[in-house]
């Protein structure tokens, strides 16, 4: 399962903008509209509006990024990309079995839920310290994957309800090097963000310049902290006419946990050099937030349907502070850190269309925006989730009624964001982020 997950990134903030190519083609929207398997990741209850049969799923996110920072004050600028395997393309392979019969449908898959990642090198200006100008050649670079395996079970209650839920495995993976300019670390400490019994060791090294924390997989899949837990979502629908579907789901909190693992914390210094030392970290309490959507779905005749969506996304209760602990190996001297993000709860819009142009051809196009979460004066570098609007289209062709594939694209439009604030950032800071998603499966009924 862990293998099929790939790498993801997603537009809002943590989430990809919608699951499989039919709700990616119509705006990420699907929570009263046959979307297929991927309805486990949207709303288990529609998974009842799959025709009876067995079928099995198999499809492929691609995602390409256009990440840069600037320092504003300088004109430096540092590109995400072609640095190491933090950076894109971006894969995110899923696969999903459901069984629908009668009343019932049954539903099992692997699915990236959304992530992030970037990699800046070690030679731009992100890797200088501002105290003292030192060139740390430190990697920059971030990389986050939430893999979920929903089972999931729909009932029609009525030839008019269905009700539906899921009980989610979850699994986050997480990949950091982040490098602190001393002042930043110092502005932590006043504002006692920074705590432990290696904070004085730290602030008596000759010279000090900065620190940099780094834990990192190198493989193609998985981090250097990571965790599983559980997850899980509730949703129903409801046809108010043959031709118009009311559709609701809520997305529980996941509880993963504290993600841990192996790091280093080199203290970076002006007169002794980068001094390393090795130990465990902890990522505390890192979760997915909670979501409510609700939709309508609509057709119009045999060649026209619409698909609209709201969303509330509960960020600011899972993102406040991301906080981590680094434990020295021998000694068990402590670090803490608590980085201040204050995501906001955001609010999302998904519309889509479907034109069907015969029994095996349709096209599909769609729109999404999601407010910004993060306030300017938290943005990191490495932590670029910003984009806000999206644009997006596909087609599905069947070979035969039992043999689909579907293809999308969207296209989120670039957005900029700027930080000139302590202790996120020790430079003032300008980061432009945009990219292409492409989604495609392939799916078989028996």
């Amino acid at each position: 399962m862990a293998v099929w997950a790939g790498r993801a990134l997603a537009t809002d903030v943590f989430n990809l903008e919608g699951f499989g190519p039919v709700s990616r083609a119509m705006g990420g929207s699907g929570v009263a509209y046959n979307v297929g398997p991927a309805a486990m990741m949207l709303n288990p209850a529609t998974l009842g509006m799959m025709s009876d049969g067995r079928y099995v799923d198999l499809g492929l996110d691609i995602v390409t990024t256009d990440i840069k920072a600037t320092n504003t004050a300088t004109g430096e600028t540092a590109t995400s990309g072609n640095h190491g395997n933090n950076n894109g393309p971006y894969f995110a392979p899923e696969t999903a079995f459901v069984y629908r019969h009668g009343r019932y449908a049954f539903g099992v898959g692997a699915f990236a839920e959304g992530g992030l990642g970037t990699q800046f090198g070690g030679s731009s200006f992100l890797s200088r310290t501002t105290t003292n100008g030192i060139d740390t050649g430190f990697d920059n670079f971030s990389r986050l994957l939430v893999l979920r395996i929903p089972f999931a079970l729909s009932y029609d209650v009525t030839d008019k309800l269905t009700v539906g839920g899921s009980l989610d495995a979850v699994w986050t993976s997480l990949n950091l090097g982040m490098l602190l300019d001393a002042s930043q670390i110092g502005t932590l400490a006043a504002q006692r963000r920074a705590s432990g019994t290696l904070l004085p060791t730290l602030a008596s090294v000759p010279g000090l310049s900065g620190g940099y924390i780094n834990f990192s997989h190198n493989g193609i899949v998985g981090g250097g902290v990571d965790a599983w837990g559980i997850g899980g979502k509730l949703g129903l629908t409801y046809r108010l006419t043959p031709d118009t579907v009311l559709g609701m789901a809520y997305n529980f909190k996941t509880h993963v946990g504290d993600l841990g693992g192996h790091a280093t914390l080199s203290a970076v210094s002006s007169v002794a050099g980068n001094i390393p030392l090795s130990g465990e970290v902890t990522v505390h309490n890192f979760e997915m937030p909670a979501q409510f959507t609700a939709g309508l779905s609509h057709r119009f005749n045999d060649h026209w349907s619409v698909s609209a969506d709201y969303q509330r996304v509960f960020l600011a209760s899972v993102m406040k502070d991301i906080n981590v602990t680094f434990v020295q190996s021998g000694s068990g001297a402590n670090l803490n850190l608590s980085l201040p993000q204050n995501y906001r709860d955001i609010n999302v819009f998904a519309i889509g269309a479907e034109y069907r142009y015969n029994a095996s051809l349709a096209f599909r196009a769609g729109f999404h925006y999601a407010q910004e979460a993060i306030p300017n004066n938290t943005l990191f570098a490495v932590i670029p989730a910003i984009p806000t609007t999206s644009v997006t289209g596909g087609v599905s062709y069947a070979f035969s009624k039992n043999d689909q594939v579907d293809f999308a694209l969207s296209y989120a439009l670039q957005k900029t964001l700027t930080n000139t604030s302590q202790p996120n950032t020790s430079a003032p800071l300008k980061v432009t982020h945009s990219q292409l998603n492409a989604a495609m499966s392939w799916q078989k009924r028996f």
